[in-house]
This record gives C-alpha cells, sequence and structure tokens, in this order.
C-alpha cells in the first residue's frame, strides 16, 4: 500500500484493534528471537514516550486516553511475557542467545557473573516498582477519584447559577459542563488503570519464579544438563526476561504518579518545579551551610559534599543579587497642559450632560461594589443579567451606566430610565440578611429590612 492509504488505515481506527489482535496471537504462536527483539525494544520505547507525554502535557485531561494506553501496553507486555516464556522453556538449552539479543544482554549487564546478585538486583527493583510507586499511585487515584465524584454534583449547580445570572452563556456552560464529566470519567478510569499496573508487578515476579524453576527442571530432565548449567543458562534468560519487562513496567508506573499527583489546572511541570523547588534562595543557602559542614567533617567524602554545597551556594547567591536588582522605572508620558479654567472658556456641546437610557446611581459606601480594585463585581454581574435578558427576550438590552451621586445617601442606590427615577432603595454591604422562616421568637438588633425599604420607597 502506499503512504497515503497507511495514513488513511490508521486514521480509519483499525490499527487499535489489529495491535490488540496481534497481542493475543503472541500468546498462541511462537515468535522468532528476531521479533522479540523487536517487540521488547518497541515496549521500552512505548514507555519512554508515555513518561515524556505525561510530563509535558498541560493538565491531565489532554492525555484523557491514557488510561486505555496503560492497558494497551499492560496487555502487550504480558504478551510478551508468554511469549518469551516459551521461547526459554523450548530452546534456552541451547545458549542464553536462544531468546534474542535484548534478553541475553539484559541478563548479562545485571548478573556479571554472580547469579545471586542478580536475582536481589531484580528483587529490589520490583519491591521498589511495588510497593513504592505502584501502591502510591493507586491510593492517590483512588482518593482523587472519590474526591472528584464527591465535588462534581457542587460543580453541575455552579455552571448552573452562572448560566442563571447570565454570567456564561449555554456553549460555555455546555463545555464546562462536558470538562467535569471527563475529568470525573478521567480519574474513575485511572483508579482502575493503576490496578493494571500492580497486577502486572505482581506477575513479573511469578513468571520469574515459574521460569527459573521450570528451566532448571527441563534443563536437568529433557536435555541431560548438570545443574549448575541448567542454572546459569535458565537464571541469566529468565533475569533477563524479567528485567525487559520490569524496566518499561516501572516506567509506566512513574506515569501513573506523574500524572494522578498533578493539578487539574493548566500547568508546566518543568517550569513550576524550577520555579517552586529552587526559588527560594534561603532554602539553598542553608541547604549549602549544611553540605559545607558535612563537608569539613574528617573521614567524610570532603570533595564532593563541598562542591554539592558550593554549587547550592552559587544558585543562592544568584537568586538573591536577582531578587535584589531594582526594577526598571516605567516611562511616564509628560503631564498635558493645564486646562483652562471653566469660567474663562467658552461653552462647548461637551457641557451638556448626556442622558443615559439606563443609569445606576449609587452612594459613596456602595463605590467598592462597582470598582474592580476593590474586588467589586457588580459591572460583570450587570454585563451577564444583560446577556441573558437579550437572549430571552430577543432584543438588545441597552447599556447601564453607573456613576456616584454625593447627593444620595451613603448606602442609597437610584435607577433612572430616560433620566427619571423609577426606583431607589438602601444596601447595607456590611450586614447578613436574617430570614425568619417562621420559627424565631423574639426581636433580633438590627435594621427592620421590610419596613426601611417601604419607607424609601423601594
Amino acid at each position: 500500500a502506499t503512504p497515503l492509504d497507511f495514513r488513511s488505515l490508521v486514521r480509519s481506527g483499525i490499527g487499535v484493534p489489529l495491535g490488540v489482535l496481534a497481542a493475543l496471537a503472541m500468546i498462541i504462536l511462537p515468535l522468532p528471537p528476531l521479533a522479540l527483539d523487536v517487540l521488547f525494544t518497541f515496549n521500552i520505547a512505548l514507555s519512554l514516550i508515555v513518561v515524556m507525554a505525561v510530563f509535558y502535557v498541560s493538565r491531565p485531561l489532554d492525555f484523557g486516553v491514557f488510561p486505555t494506553v496503560l492497558l494497551l501496553a499492560t496487555l502487550l507486555r504480558l504478551a510478551l511475557n508468554v511469549a518469551s516464556t516459551r521461547v526459554v522453556l523450548l530452546h534456552g538449552h541451547t545458549g542464553g542467545h536462544a531468546a534474542g539479543r535484548v534478553i541475553e544482554s539484559f541478563g548479562e549487564f545485571v548478573i556479571g557473573g554472580n547469579y545471586a546478585v542478580g536475582v536481589i538486583v531484580f528483587a529490589i527493583l520490583t519491591i521498589i516498582n511495588f510497593i513504592v510507586v505502584t501502591k502510591g499511585a493507586g491510593r492517590i487515584s483512588e482518593v482523587t477519584a472519590r474526591f472528584t465524584l464527591d465535588a462534581m454534583p457542587g460543580k453541575q449547580m455552579a455552571i448552573d447559577a452562572d448560566l442563571n445570572a447570565g454570567l456564561i452563556t449555554q456553549d460555555e456552560a455546555r463545555t464546562r459542563r462536558g470538562e467535569v464529566r471527563a475529568e470525573a470519567d478521567f480519574y474513575g478510569s485511572m483508579d482502575g488503570a493503576s490496578k493494571f499496573v500492580r497486577g502486572d508487578a505482581t506477575a513479573g515476579i511469578l513468571i520469574l519464579v515459574i521460569n527459573m524453576l521450570g528451566g532448571l527442571c527441563i534443563g536437568i530432565l529433557a536435555h541431560d544438563m548438570s545443574f549448575s548449567d541448567a542454572a546459569r543458562v535458565y537464571t541469566l534468560l529468565s533475569i533477563g526476561d524479567g528485567l525487559v519487562a520490569q524496566i518499561p513496567a516501572l516506567l509506566l508506573s512513574t506515569a501513573v504518579a506523574l500524572i494522578v499527583t498533578r493539578m487539574s489546572r493548566a500547568q508546566d511541570m518543568g517550569g513550576e518545579l524550577a520555579k517552586q523547588l529552587l526559588g527560594q534562595p534561603r532554602a539553598l543557602g542553608i541547604a549549602a551551610a549544611l553540605l559545607g559542614v558535612m563537608g569539613l567533617i574528617p573521614g567524610m567524602p570532603n570533595v564532593p559534599f563541598l562542591l554539592m554545597g558550593a554549587l547550592c551556594g552559587g544558585g543562592a547567591w544568584m537568586l538573591h543579587q536577582k531578587s535584589l536588582k531594582p526594577v526598571e522605572p516605567v516611562e511616564t508620558a509628560p503631564a498635558p497642559a493645564a486646562a483652562p479654567s471653566p469660567e474663562s472658556r467658552e461653552l462647548t456641546w461637551e457641557d451638556v450632560q448626556p442622558v443615559d437610557i439606563i443609569g445606576l446611581e449609587v452612594g459613596y459606601r456602595l463605590v467598592p461594589l462597582v470598582d474592580k480594585a476593590q474586588g467589586g463585581d457588580l459591572l460583570a454581574r450587570i454585563r451577564g443579567v444583560r446577556r441573558k435578558l437579550t437572549q430571552d427576550l430577543g432584543f438588545l438590552v441597552q447599556a447601564v451606566h453607573i456613576r456616584d451621586n454625593l447627593d444620595l445617601p451613603p448606602n442609597s442606590y437610584r435607577i433612572n430610565l430616560a433620566g427619571v427615577p423609577v426606583g431607589e432603595g438602601v444596601i447595607y454591604p456590611e450586614r447578613e440578611l436574617a430570614i425568619n422562616p417562621g420559627k424565631v421568637f423574639g426581636k433580633l438588633s438590627g435594621i427592620d429590612l421590610r419596613g426601611h425599604n417601604r419607607s424609601h420607597g423601594a
């Protein structure tokens, strides 16, 4: 097929089902050593790509197919374990090259002529993956999934409240609801996918034991090998096979831990690590002092401690100097010429006060509700109500012009329509509203809001 036809085949969605069928076929059909080398190399490359993708993705939901990728990678690794076990037990008596160069190289590199060392190294690697990384990632996935599902109704209610207030549109509300559902589905899937990794680590230990014991029995009984020769060959192949499987498993476990420990908001993990971990000169200075003291103790490895202390001290000094660097002043425009006094200039159309179609006048104590610099959100709420009314009524609601009026009482406001007051009232932002549900006895100290508003005509 041409490259164009191949790309069309991949885009059609047939590639993933064919890959799953090929992984299942490896369990049944025998594979030559060259095919095992290629597939083991592909498995390691896939694990490295997944780890890098998790590290550089902006937020977890951007890698929403990660649980599926994790399942497929685990299935591929288990199928390769079955295929390599068949080759090791059938042809292991011919030498270490029987299962391919990848397994033989991994086994010889770790064992180094000592089989006990190889078994211990594999056991330590498996314990790290099984107890430390996988168990911690599984617990975080479980807790995160539970908290995400518990917070889902509150998030949906917040979206509905913003929509009813007119702060967001229907399309924005639909998008935010989809993100909430996707987040709940993602962390729920991660809770289950972490169990695959944990089970894979357990299977790696059992496969190693089965390969070693089965190889010894087959080598001694079926091929008349001595105990030492059988132990040497089958231990080499079993440990090599186990390492080729456990290294990708450890990488995927690390990827699971990375993605479930990240915040749901978008962030650059590399930049945040550098900023939060190495951005404190005081922490680097204290670490440099402690390393320097340890480096001066007789009997300690002085050069490494002093070198690392010097690096931390240099980093702390650079950060401190950067913080002391003065901020360059921003150039400001020259002050405009003094305007003529109102008495000396002629009247213009600018002196005619425009009449607003819809206006709102507030007293000086209500100005913080309007001023964004003081945390006021009244403008955004009015804009949302205008958007909601415009969508419901089918015509554009005019903009509301807000200004302060010193003639009004401090806590009063007035609504004008074409310059004519149509309503006014009093607001006490610093007070709490107490509503009697019918079971309150006695008099509360405060302002009778209903009578107060009636006296002001609101």
